[in-house]
């Protein structure tokens, strides 16, 4: 935590920010619908893009941040910051 005052380094908050997203992708599950139990990172982009266009979004909460960065991040081409997701040694 930043001690008030204290300058926040933009690149080290946006590394935290994916590390904590990839932490969590390794265990979150899509838990209703077409693909329940798939990794939130293995959904089809088409799927994730299906809730953009004909339902109200994302779902609330973390399992809808997760969604919502997979498909940003599929979209931009670069979904092989998930190659490594369970693949542990």
């Amino acid at each position: 935590m930043n001690k008030p005052g204290e300058e926040i380094d933009p690149a080290e908050a946006m590394k935290k920010e994916l590390a904590d997203n990839l932490a969590d992708l390794e265990v979150y599950r899509m838990p209703f619908g077409r693909y329940i139990n798939r990794g939130i990172h293995t959904l089809p982009y088409e799927y994730l893009h299906w809730f953009v266009e004909r339902q109200n979004g994302f779902p609330s909460g973390r399992l809808g941040e997760l969604m919502e960065f997979v498909y940003h991040t599929k979209a931009a081409g670069a979904e092989i910051v998930f190659s490594k997701i369970g693949k542990r040694n």
